[in-house]
């Protein structure tokens, strides 16, 4: 799956704040909101710094980047840490970058709007269940990180009128491929796991597959689009090798 793309650039970075996480791990925090202008800051700053220090890992969140490093490539010198020393390369390297976007492909997520929480849902909102299928579908998404489950997916872009509150009784058993809403958020559930996102759907879709060569069918800074399917599509999918 290919997912290089031009770039575009923007607005200057925010104010970086560096903090060391563990002997081997730097933490940069962006801000402390959950906001897509932030996150796409988060994801232009990873694909710059993998240009420049290939070597190092990056673990991208909402608004904070995790660098993990090798204290022995990075050691103390002049009195400086290895995590001032990083932290001085890292802030050199950003410096030169107003802001670039990697505009990543768009995957297509085909969906069965069944959820167990679709009517109280549309409930919650005032919308009939045929709107609330339409205006999730309507949007393009975007994964602002990985995290909670190996795979799990958290989108931003979900259409404002649809926030609901999660669920005050949380499930035990969540079924893999539900996809769900939580807050200002949707996400997708790789796996059979407990949650308490209101289920809207599900994908015949495997979102995580520990022996693939590429684990995670999504990345941090990929585009999603839902489309609705019918029971006998969700069927075929689900049978297929590829799914």
């Amino acid at each position: 799956m290919t997912r290089s793309a031009a770039l575009q650039t923007s607005a200057v970075l925010p104010a970086i704040q560096l903090e060391p996480m563990a002997e081997d791990a730097l933490l940069l925090r962006f801000g402390d909101t959950i906001d897509p202008s932030l996150n796409a800051h988060v994801h232009a700053a990873a694909a710059h710094l993998q240009q420049r220090f290939p070597a190092l890992e990056y673990v991208p969140a909402y608004a904070s980047l995790l660098v993990r490093f090798d204290p022995a490539q990075w050691p103390s010198h002049d009195e400086r840490s290895p995590h001032q020393r990083l932290g001085d390369a890292i802030m050199a390297a950003l410096a030169d970058l107003s802001m670039a976007v990697a505009e990543s492909m768009l995957i297509e997520i085909p969906v069965l709007y069944d959820g167990t929480d679709l009517s109280e849902v549309a409930t919650l909102t005032g919308f009939s269940i045929e709107d609330v299928i339409a205006r999730h579908v309507a949007m393009k998404y975007r994964v602002a990180m990985l995290g909670f489950a190996p795979g799990f997916p958290y989108l931003l872009g979900l259409d404002p009128a649809l926030a609901v509150p999660r669920r005050a009784d949380p499930r035990q058993r969540v079924p893999a491929g539900s996809v769900a809403i939580g807050g200002q958020q949707t996400g997708i559930y790789p796996a059979e796991l407990p949650g308490g996102w209101q289920l809207i759907g599900r994908t015949p879709l495997r979102l995580f597959d520990v022996a693939a060569d590429v684990p995670s069918r999504l990345a941090p800074g990929d585009r999603v689009r839902f489309h609705a399917i019918d029971q006998a599509t969700f069927q075929r999918l689900a049978e297929a090798p590829s799914a």
